[in-house]
């Protein structure tokens, strides 16, 4: 009996130093979420405030919308706030770990935004600042930047084309988050892989998507004109945690060793 316990006790030993044990407040497990509705308990909907000088919108609960099983986040001209327009952003309410996140959605049209799938965690949450970008800039919608925050430094962009153009219609965006790699995928083909511990975040994060503009990031961003409202529409968003199954046919969660 002596030696059973003591090989359950080496047994939770290791297992308490693997991801997890890194992920402290990873209470987020796997899902599909087709936006048939937008449920207040599991996503947070941005309202009243911007991020800072640099984002010329005010998020706004009336700039988020799920109709024809398809969420909606819109940028329009309406004075709100500190800002002449109005944006939309959702974030999960819990936080998740090591795994496949995927995103199939339609970027918005207009120079000067932002049209984003990414995961987050910072200084509001008492974590260091780290994250997982996917991020269609408007002066370019033919490509995606990736990009990777550790500890607040970032500086790890890299560009993507998407194929026929990432506002043109749905694309699939994933990556895959392991403790000691980082690979991305666009319409299911590994297009970066990220190996190098420093470049690898750690902290359990929360799940965003969001389009905003800018006025003042212009060489990033390009130089903001409004030509009218625009969206950025997504059908599908998953999580699925490592070791899980695969949860719809064509996850890259399925390719996976």
């Amino acid at each position: 009996m002596k030696n059973t316990l003591s090989a359950a006790a080496l047994i939770a030993a290791l297992t308490a130093a693997g991801p997890l044990a890194a992920q402290e407040g990873a209470n987020g497990t796997s899902f599909v979420e087709e936006f048939d509705t937008l449920d207040k308990a599991i996503w947070y909907v941005s309202d009243g405030w911007n991020n800072g000088a640099h984002q010329n919108c005010t998020w706004s609960k009336d700039q988020v919308a799920v109709t024809g099983g398809k969420l909606e986040l819109s940028f329009d001209a309406k004075k709100l706030g500190e800002r002449d327009y109005a944006c939309g952003e959702i974030q999960t309410r819990k936080r998740f770990g090591y795994g496949t996140y995927e995103v199939r959605m339609k970027a918005a049209t207009g120079q000067g935004l932002n049209s984003a799938f990414f995961s987050y965690i910072g200084p509001a949450d008492k974590k260091v600042h780290d994250e997982i970008d996917f991020e269609v800039l408007g002066k370019n919608t033919a490509r995606v930047q990736l990009n990777q925050y550790v500890a607040g430094k970032g500086g790890n962009e890299k560009l993507v084309d998407v194929a026929g153009g990432a506002d043109a219609g749905f694309n699939d965006y994933a990556f895959v988050w392991q403790k000691e790699r980082l690979r991305y995928y666009v319409n299911g083909a590994l297009v970066h892989e990220v190996t190098d511990p420093k470049a690898l975040p750690n902290n359990a994060q929360k799940i965003f998507l969001s389009l905003w503009g800018t006025d003042t990031l212009s060489n990033w961003m390009g130089k903001f004109a409004f030509a009218g409202p625009t969206k950025l529409e997504v059908e599908r968003l998953a999580f699925t945690a490592e070791g899980d199954a695969c949860q719809f046919s064509d996850s890259v969660a399925c390719l996976l060793n």
